[in-house]
C-alpha cells in the first residue's frame, strides 16, 4: 500500500498535474464550480453531480483533482504550530476499486487497489482535524503519521489513542518522552454471527498510561470516533456496503484533502460554534467554498504568452 501524506501529495500526482492543458477560457464559472464542489463535500457521487449539474464525470474528477491540489498545499502551509492540549488518534476503514480480498481476481485493479486505512488526529477542544494519513495500518504508517502530528503541533499535549501495536512504537520514536501518552483499549465480547455486519458488543475498556503524566480522565477517542463519523457520512466513497468506493488511489486522496479543508475552515462545528480553524486560531475568518475556488485559482500556472501566428500558405490548384 502506497502511504500519503502532505509531504508526498505533489509526488503523487506531478504527472496528472504536468499534463494538464486546460485553457483558462475553459474554466467552468465560479458558482458551478461551488456547486460541485459542495455537492461532493455532502456525499454526492461524481455520476449524480454530473447528472445534476450537466458537466461531464471527466471534468467533476479533474476539478476534484485540482481541488485536492489546492487544498494539500494549503493544508501543509496552513495548519501548523497549533496550540492544543488534547490530541486523540484514529483509524477509519475504506478500499479502493475493491476490497483485499477481491483485488487478485478484480480485472484490471490499478495499483493501490485495497483496503485503504485514513489516520487522523483531531483537537479535542477547537475539533480542528491536525493531521491525516492515508495507506494501510502498519508500522511504517502509523510513524509517518504521528511525525506529521508532531510537526504540526506547538507544545507538549495529552495524546489518547486506541489500543493498536503500532502507536506505541511510532509514538515513542517520534515524541520521545514530550509527551503524555496513555491508550484507551476496548475489551469486545464475542463475533457476531454469519452474515451480520455490526462490530462485536464493547464489554469494557481499559485506560494504559504509555508515557508522561497524562490526566486519566481525560483518557478517550470519542470526540476522534465522531469525527470519523462525519467523514464517512460526508465522503460517498466511505459508504458501506455500496458500489460508491473510490476507484483510483489518488482521487480518494484528493476527496479526503478537499473534506479536510471544508471541514476545518468551511464548515461550523455544533459543538464550538464556528470553524474548527476560527477555533484554534489559525483563521479568523469563516470561510466559504469560493475561497477554496481561489485557492483553486491561485494554484493554476499563469498562462503562457501567444506565440506569432503563421497564416497557412494557400495553394491554388
Amino acid at each position: 500500500m502506497q502511504a500519503f501524506n502532505m509531504n508526498a501529495y505533489n509526488v503523487l500526482d506531478a504527472k496528472h498535474k504536468s499534463s494538464d492543458t486546460r485553457g483558462m477560457a475553459n474554466r467552468l464559472p465560479t458558482e458551478t464550480r461551488v456547486q460541485i464542489l459542495n455537492m461532493l463535500c455532502e456525499g454526492v457521487s461524481m455520476r449524480a453531480i454530473s447528472r445534476m449539474t450537466g458537466v461531464s464525470t471527466n471534468t467533476v474528477d479533474k476539478l476534484l483533482v485540482d481541488a485536492g491540489l489546492a487544498c494539500v498545499t494549503h493544508h501543509e502551509k496552513a495548519v501548523r504550530g497549533v496550540k492544543a492540549k488534547r490530541v486523540q488518534c484514529d483509524e477509519i476503514w475504506s478500499f479502493v476499486y475493491a476490497k483485499a480480498k477481491n483485488v487478485k481476481s478484480a480485472k484490471a485493479a490499478p495499483k493501490g487497489a485495497g483496503d485503504v486505512w485514513t489516520w487522523t488526529a483531531i483537537d479535542s477542544d477547537s475539533k480542528l482535524l491536525i493531521s491525516y494519513l492515508v495507506g494501510g495500518r502498519d508500522a511504517q504508517c502509523a510513524w509517518a503519521f504521528m511525525d506529521d502530528v508532531k510537526f504540526r503541533l506547538a507544545n507538549r499535549v495529552q495524546l489518547s489513542t486506541d489500543g493498536w501495536g503500532p502507536y506505541l512504537q511510532a509514538v515513542d520514536e517520534t515524541f520521545g518522552t514530550e509527551i503524555d501518552y496513555a491508550q484507551l483499549v476496548k475489551l469486545y465480547g464475542e463475533a457476531p454471527g454469519a452474515g451480520r455486519y455490526s462490530p462485536a458488543e464493547c464489554i469494557g475498556i481499559q485506560k494504559r498510561r504509555i508515557v508522561g503524566k497524562p490526566d486519566m480522565r481525560e483518557v478517550s477517542t470519542s470526540y476522534v470516533e465522531r469525527s470519523n463519523l462525519s467523514m464517512r457520512m460526508h465522503n460517498r466513497r466511505f459508504t458501506r456496503l455500496t458500489n460508491a468506493h473510490s476507484k483510483k488511489f489518488q482521487n480518494h486522496c484528493h476527496m479526503i484533502a478537499l473534506y479536510t479543508t471544508w471541514y476545518n475552515f468551511v464548515r461550523i462545528n455544533s459543538a464550538v460554534k464556528m470553524a474548527p480553524a476560527m477555533a484554534a486560531g489559525i483563521s479568523d475568518k469563516l470561510w466559504e467554498m469560493t475561497d477554496i475556488v481561489a485557492l483553486i485559482d491561485a494554484a493554476e500556472p499563469a498562462p503562457k504568452p501567444r506565440g506569432p501566428y503563421n497564416k497557412t500558405a494557400q495553394i491554388s490548384k
